[in-house]
Protein backbone atom coordinates (compact mmCIF):
# COMPACT_ATOMS: atom_id res chain seq x y z
CA UNK A 1 0.00 0.00 0.00
CA UNK A 2 1.33 3.57 -0.64
CA UNK A 3 0.35 6.16 1.72
CA UNK A 4 0.74 9.87 1.05
CA UNK A 5 1.25 11.23 4.38
CA UNK A 6 0.54 14.94 4.73
CA UNK A 7 2.08 16.49 7.79
CA UNK A 8 1.75 19.78 9.15
CA UNK A 9 5.11 19.84 9.87
CA UNK A 10 8.72 18.40 9.29
CA UNK A 11 10.32 16.86 12.13
CA UNK A 12 11.17 20.00 14.51
CA UNK A 13 6.94 20.06 14.73
CA UNK A 14 6.27 17.65 17.55
CA UNK A 15 2.95 16.76 16.53
CA UNK A 16 4.27 15.50 13.09
CA UNK A 17 7.06 13.72 14.53
CA UNK A 18 5.00 12.38 16.93
CA UNK A 19 1.97 11.32 15.25
CA UNK A 20 3.06 10.10 12.13
CA UNK A 21 7.60 10.26 11.72
CA UNK A 22 8.12 7.94 14.36
CA UNK A 23 5.59 5.39 13.17
CA UNK A 24 7.13 5.34 9.30
CA UNK A 25 8.71 1.74 10.50
CA UNK A 26 6.14 0.47 12.39
CA UNK A 27 4.15 0.74 8.60
CA UNK A 28 6.87 -0.70 6.56
CA UNK A 29 6.93 -3.81 8.37
CA UNK A 30 3.32 -4.72 6.96
CA UNK A 31 4.38 -3.18 3.91
CA UNK A 32 2.71 0.18 3.50
CA UNK A 33 5.53 2.60 1.53
CA UNK A 34 4.91 6.04 2.91
CA UNK A 35 5.68 9.48 1.19
CA UNK A 36 6.31 12.56 4.00
CA UNK A 37 5.03 16.35 2.80
CA UNK A 38 5.42 18.48 5.20
CA UNK A 39 3.09 21.95 4.63
CA UNK A 40 5.72 23.50 6.70
CA UNK A 41 9.29 23.54 6.50
CA UNK A 42 11.45 22.96 9.51
CA UNK A 43 12.89 26.55 8.58
CA UNK A 44 9.65 27.81 8.47
CA UNK A 45 8.81 26.94 11.70
CA UNK A 46 12.32 28.27 13.59
CA UNK A 47 11.03 31.69 11.86
CA UNK A 48 7.85 31.78 13.44
CA UNK A 49 9.51 31.27 17.14
CA UNK A 50 11.55 33.64 16.40
CA UNK A 51 9.15 36.42 14.67
CA UNK A 52 6.32 35.22 15.09
CA UNK A 53 5.06 34.68 11.77
CA UNK A 54 6.19 32.60 9.37
CA UNK A 55 5.95 35.36 6.15
CA UNK A 56 3.57 35.65 3.70
CA UNK A 57 5.87 34.71 0.75
CA UNK A 58 6.87 31.42 2.45
CA UNK A 59 3.41 30.74 3.21
CA UNK A 60 2.13 31.15 -0.75
CA UNK A 61 4.87 28.56 -1.39
CA UNK A 62 3.93 26.24 1.15
CA UNK A 63 0.21 25.60 -0.06
CA UNK A 64 1.12 25.60 -4.05
CA UNK A 65 3.41 22.94 -2.69
CA UNK A 66 0.76 21.08 -0.92
CA UNK A 67 -1.83 21.79 -3.86
CA UNK A 68 0.65 20.55 -6.24
CA UNK A 69 0.73 17.04 -4.01
CA UNK A 70 -2.59 16.76 -3.97
CA UNK A 71 -2.82 16.97 -7.35
CA UNK A 72 -0.93 13.57 -7.61
CA UNK A 73 -3.33 12.06 -4.79
CA UNK A 74 -4.33 9.01 -7.64
CA UNK A 75 -0.66 7.93 -6.98
CA UNK A 76 -1.64 6.57 -3.92
CA UNK A 77 -4.09 4.33 -1.82
CA UNK A 78 -4.61 6.46 0.90
CA UNK A 79 -3.53 10.19 2.33
CA UNK A 80 -3.01 10.45 5.63
CA UNK A 81 -3.48 13.78 6.93
CA UNK A 82 -2.30 15.87 9.91
CA UNK A 83 -5.05 17.78 11.35
CA UNK A 84 -6.12 19.52 7.84
CA UNK A 85 -4.48 19.77 4.39
CA UNK A 86 -5.14 23.25 3.87
CA UNK A 87 -5.38 25.53 6.86
CA UNK A 88 -7.77 28.34 6.43
CA UNK A 89 -9.32 27.37 3.45
CA UNK A 90 -12.85 26.73 2.54
CA UNK A 91 -13.34 23.26 3.46
CA UNK A 92 -15.23 22.36 -0.11
CA UNK A 93 -11.86 23.23 -1.40
CA UNK A 94 -9.79 21.11 0.34
CA UNK A 95 -12.67 18.15 -0.52
CA UNK A 96 -12.39 18.69 -4.26
CA UNK A 97 -8.49 18.37 -3.92
CA UNK A 98 -9.37 14.96 -1.65
CA UNK A 99 -11.69 13.16 -4.52
CA UNK A 100 -11.16 9.79 -5.85
CA UNK A 101 -8.93 8.92 -2.73
CA UNK A 102 -9.90 7.93 0.62
CA UNK A 103 -8.27 10.01 3.64
CA UNK A 104 -7.34 9.55 6.95
CA UNK A 105 -7.55 12.47 9.70
CA UNK A 106 -5.13 12.45 12.56
CA UNK A 107 -6.34 15.19 15.58
CA UNK A 108 -3.58 15.65 18.70
CA UNK A 109 -4.82 19.12 19.06
CA UNK A 110 -8.29 21.19 19.30
CA UNK A 111 -7.41 22.66 16.06
CA UNK A 112 -11.16 23.08 15.02
CA UNK A 113 -11.47 26.06 18.34
CA UNK A 114 -9.12 27.90 16.09
CA UNK A 115 -12.13 28.57 14.00
CA UNK A 116 -15.73 27.96 15.96
CA UNK A 117 -13.90 29.74 19.06
CA UNK A 118 -12.32 32.54 17.00
CA UNK A 119 -12.96 36.31 18.21
CA UNK A 120 -14.10 36.96 14.93
CA UNK A 121 -18.05 36.53 14.07
CA UNK A 122 -17.23 36.25 10.45
CA UNK A 123 -14.30 33.42 11.07
CA UNK A 124 -16.65 31.72 13.21
CA UNK A 125 -19.41 32.05 10.39
CA UNK A 126 -17.37 30.81 7.65
CA UNK A 127 -15.39 28.17 9.10
CA UNK A 128 -16.96 27.05 12.34
CA UNK A 129 -17.98 23.79 11.08
CA UNK A 130 -14.77 23.43 8.58
CA UNK A 131 -13.08 20.31 10.48
CA UNK A 132 -16.21 18.96 10.85
CA UNK A 133 -17.23 18.57 7.26
CA UNK A 134 -13.76 17.29 6.70
CA UNK A 135 -14.37 14.94 9.69
CA UNK A 136 -17.55 13.65 7.65
CA UNK A 137 -15.87 12.87 4.72
CA UNK A 138 -13.00 11.06 6.18
CA UNK A 139 -12.52 7.12 5.71
CA UNK A 140 -10.66 7.08 9.23
CA UNK A 141 -10.51 9.98 12.20
CA UNK A 142 -7.54 9.00 14.28
CA UNK A 143 -7.88 11.26 17.48
CA UNK A 144 -5.15 11.51 20.27
CA UNK A 145 -7.42 11.64 23.11
CA UNK A 146 -11.65 11.02 23.67
CA UNK A 147 -12.72 14.59 23.62
CA UNK A 148 -11.21 14.84 20.66
CA UNK A 149 -12.94 11.65 19.49
CA UNK A 150 -16.11 12.85 20.06
CA UNK A 151 -16.24 16.17 18.10
CA UNK A 152 -15.74 13.64 15.45
CA UNK A 153 -18.43 11.47 16.09
CA UNK A 154 -20.51 14.78 16.70
CA UNK A 155 -19.23 15.84 13.26
CA UNK A 156 -20.44 12.64 11.60
CA UNK A 157 -17.34 10.88 11.06
CA UNK A 158 -18.17 7.09 10.00
CA UNK A 159 -15.33 5.57 11.81
CA UNK A 160 -12.98 6.97 14.95
CA UNK A 161 -10.37 5.68 16.61
CA UNK A 162 -8.42 6.85 20.01
CA UNK A 163 -4.82 6.59 19.74
CA UNK A 164 -2.62 8.05 22.36
CA UNK A 165 0.56 10.33 21.46
CA UNK A 166 3.19 7.80 22.80
CA UNK A 167 7.16 7.68 22.83
CA UNK A 168 9.59 5.13 21.56
CA UNK A 169 11.25 2.96 24.43
CA UNK A 170 14.29 2.27 22.58
CA UNK A 171 14.85 6.24 23.42
CA UNK A 172 13.62 6.83 26.35
CA UNK A 173 15.57 5.26 29.56
CA UNK A 174 15.11 5.94 33.02
CA UNK A 175 18.61 7.00 34.93
CA UNK A 176 19.89 3.97 36.91
CA UNK A 177 18.47 3.83 40.53
CA UNK A 178 22.35 3.42 41.47
CA UNK A 179 23.16 6.85 40.15
CA UNK A 180 22.06 8.18 43.25
CA UNK A 181 20.15 10.98 44.12
CA UNK A 182 20.86 14.72 43.14
CA UNK A 183 21.82 17.03 46.09
CA UNK A 184 18.90 19.10 45.08
CA UNK A 185 16.28 17.58 43.60
CA UNK A 186 14.91 18.94 39.47
CA UNK A 187 11.59 19.92 38.55
CA UNK A 188 11.83 19.65 35.13
CA UNK A 189 8.61 21.16 32.43
CA UNK A 190 9.22 20.53 28.40
CA UNK A 191 7.32 22.68 26.59
CA UNK A 192 7.89 25.38 23.68
CA UNK A 193 8.47 28.73 23.32
CA UNK A 194 4.28 28.82 22.46
CA UNK A 195 3.22 26.72 25.52
CA UNK A 196 5.33 27.79 28.41
CA UNK A 197 2.95 30.52 29.61
CA UNK A 198 1.49 27.23 31.50
CA UNK A 199 4.36 27.16 33.44
CA UNK A 200 4.29 30.74 33.92
CA UNK A 201 0.85 30.48 35.67
CA UNK A 202 2.09 28.47 38.12
CA UNK A 203 4.71 31.00 39.49
CA UNK A 204 2.81 31.78 43.00
CA UNK A 205 2.76 27.91 44.10
CA UNK A 206 6.65 27.95 42.75
CA UNK A 207 7.53 30.95 44.71
CA UNK A 208 5.72 29.62 47.61
CA UNK A 209 7.83 26.09 47.47
CA UNK A 210 11.07 27.61 46.74
CA UNK A 211 10.57 29.18 50.15
CA UNK A 212 10.17 25.83 52.14
CA UNK A 213 12.09 23.67 49.93
CA UNK A 214 14.74 23.64 47.84
CA UNK A 215 14.87 22.78 44.35
CA UNK A 216 15.93 23.55 41.29
CA UNK A 217 13.35 23.76 38.06
CA UNK A 218 14.41 23.14 34.83
CA UNK A 219 12.54 24.56 31.37
CA UNK A 220 13.13 22.43 28.26
CA UNK A 221 12.42 24.72 24.96
CA UNK A 222 11.17 27.69 27.01
CA UNK A 223 12.56 30.79 28.90
CA UNK A 224 11.25 31.96 32.04
CA UNK A 225 12.19 33.77 35.17
CA UNK A 226 10.33 33.29 38.44
CA UNK A 227 11.64 35.78 41.60
CA UNK A 228 12.80 33.70 44.17
CA UNK A 229 12.91 30.63 42.45
CA UNK A 230 16.29 28.27 40.44
CA UNK A 231 15.53 28.43 37.22
CA UNK A 232 17.81 26.55 34.69
CA UNK A 233 16.51 27.43 31.22
CA UNK A 234 18.15 24.39 28.61
CA UNK A 235 17.43 24.66 25.27
CA UNK A 236 15.46 21.78 23.57
CA UNK A 237 16.52 19.16 20.69
CA UNK A 238 15.87 15.93 19.39
CA UNK A 239 19.08 14.32 20.16
CA UNK A 240 18.68 15.79 24.10
CA UNK A 241 15.85 16.02 25.28
CA UNK A 242 15.72 12.28 26.76
CA UNK A 243 18.50 13.11 28.59
CA UNK A 244 17.14 16.62 29.60
CA UNK A 245 14.47 14.87 31.28
CA UNK A 246 16.08 11.95 33.40
CA UNK A 247 18.51 13.75 34.76
CA UNK A 248 15.45 15.28 37.05
CA UNK A 249 13.14 14.22 39.63
CA UNK A 250 9.69 15.17 39.10
CA UNK A 251 7.63 16.27 36.27
CA UNK A 252 5.15 18.60 35.89
CA UNK A 253 2.16 19.13 33.35
CA UNK A 254 -0.05 23.05 34.70
CA UNK A 255 -2.58 23.22 32.28
CA UNK A 256 -5.69 26.31 32.57
CA UNK A 257 -9.45 24.79 32.19
CA UNK A 258 -10.46 25.22 29.09
CA UNK A 259 -11.98 23.82 25.64
CA UNK A 260 -8.61 24.03 24.07
CA UNK A 261 -6.22 22.62 27.04
CA UNK A 262 -9.15 19.52 26.92
CA UNK A 263 -7.88 18.69 23.69
CA UNK A 264 -4.41 18.51 24.55
CA UNK A 265 -2.79 14.39 24.52
CA UNK A 266 -0.61 14.89 27.81
CA UNK A 267 2.46 14.30 25.81
CA UNK A 268 5.11 15.41 28.19
CA UNK A 269 3.50 13.32 31.02
CA UNK A 270 3.82 10.59 29.03
CA UNK A 271 7.83 11.64 28.92
CA UNK A 272 8.50 12.10 32.19
CA UNK A 273 6.76 8.50 33.09
CA UNK A 274 8.72 7.00 30.33
CA UNK A 275 11.88 7.83 32.26
CA UNK A 276 10.28 6.86 35.44
CA UNK A 277 10.12 10.13 37.31
CA UNK A 278 6.60 10.97 39.23
CA UNK A 279 4.54 13.57 38.03
CA UNK A 280 2.31 16.30 39.11
CA UNK A 281 -0.38 17.33 37.08
CA UNK A 282 -3.42 19.60 36.09
CA UNK A 283 -6.58 17.62 36.56
CA UNK A 284 -7.94 19.00 32.61
CA UNK A 285 -8.72 16.41 29.62
CA UNK A 286 -6.78 13.67 29.32
CA UNK A 287 -4.46 13.92 32.04
CA UNK A 288 -7.16 12.87 34.52
CA UNK A 289 -6.28 9.14 32.19
CA UNK A 290 -2.72 9.24 32.05
CA UNK A 291 -2.03 10.22 36.33
CA UNK A 292 -3.50 7.70 38.80
CA UNK A 293 -3.55 9.75 41.65
CA UNK A 294 -1.45 8.36 44.26
CA UNK A 295 0.19 5.58 41.67
CA UNK A 296 1.97 7.46 38.84
CA UNK A 297 1.88 10.89 40.04
CA UNK A 298 -0.60 13.51 41.89
CA UNK A 299 -3.09 15.97 40.21
CA UNK A 300 -3.33 19.58 41.53
CA UNK A 301 -6.21 21.01 41.24
CA UNK A 302 -5.14 24.08 43.05
CA UNK A 303 -2.37 26.74 43.81
CA UNK A 304 -2.43 25.36 47.84
CA UNK A 305 -2.33 21.81 45.92
CA UNK A 306 0.78 22.19 43.58
CA UNK A 307 2.96 23.46 46.80
CA UNK A 308 1.62 20.19 48.49
CA UNK A 309 2.33 17.69 46.42
CA UNK A 310 5.45 19.05 44.96
CA UNK A 311 6.38 19.25 48.44
CA UNK A 312 5.62 15.97 49.44
CA UNK A 313 7.48 14.79 46.50
CA UNK A 314 10.70 16.51 46.92
CA UNK A 315 10.94 15.33 50.47
CA UNK A 316 10.64 11.84 49.58
CA UNK A 317 13.18 9.96 47.89
CA UNK A 318 11.60 6.72 47.87
CA UNK A 319 7.59 7.86 46.82
CA UNK A 320 9.42 9.35 43.52
CA UNK A 321 10.94 5.98 42.56
CA UNK A 322 7.78 4.53 43.52
CA UNK A 323 5.47 6.06 41.78
CA UNK A 324 8.26 7.12 38.73
CA UNK A 325 8.38 3.07 38.53
CA UNK A 326 4.97 2.69 38.48
CA UNK A 327 4.33 5.40 35.96
CA UNK A 328 7.09 3.83 32.90
CA UNK A 329 5.58 0.68 33.76
CA UNK A 330 2.38 2.14 32.10
CA UNK A 331 4.54 3.44 29.61
CA UNK A 332 5.47 0.41 28.51
CA UNK A 333 1.86 -1.32 28.77
CA UNK A 334 0.03 1.54 26.74
CA UNK A 335 2.00 4.36 25.67
CA UNK A 336 4.93 3.71 23.22
CA UNK A 337 5.39 3.19 19.56
CA UNK A 338 6.17 -0.23 20.53
CA UNK A 339 2.46 -1.16 21.76
CA UNK A 340 0.46 1.22 19.72
CA UNK A 341 2.61 1.12 16.14
CA UNK A 342 0.93 -2.49 15.17
CA UNK A 343 -2.37 -0.88 15.84
CA UNK A 344 -1.81 1.90 14.03
CA UNK A 345 -0.48 0.33 10.78
CA UNK A 346 -3.61 -1.98 11.02
CA UNK A 347 -5.49 0.73 11.34
CA UNK A 348 -3.97 2.71 8.05
CA UNK A 349 -4.72 -1.08 6.03
CA UNK A 350 -7.88 -1.56 6.90
CA UNK A 351 -9.08 2.47 6.23
CA UNK A 352 -6.72 1.80 2.80
CA UNK A 353 -8.44 -1.34 1.64
CA UNK A 354 -12.25 -0.66 2.66
CA UNK A 355 -14.27 -0.10 0.08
Amino acid sequence: MKILALTRYGRLGASSRLRTMQFLSSLKKVGIDSTIQPLFSDEMLLRKYEQKRYGLGSVMKAYASRVRKLLQRQHFDLVWIEKEALPWMPAPWEKILLTGVPYVLDYDDAIFHNYDLHPSAWVRHLFGRRIDRLMAGARLVVAGNEYLAQRARDAGARWVEVVPTVIDLERYVPRPSNQGQLSVPRVVWIGSPSTVKYLAALEASLTTLAARSAFKLRVIGGSLEMVGVDVECVPWTEESEVQSIAECDVGVMPLSDSQWERGKCGYKLIQYMACALPVVASPVGVNIQIVRDGSNGFLAASADAWVSKLEQLLGDAALRRSLGDAGRQRVEAEYCVQQVGPRLASLLLKAGAKK
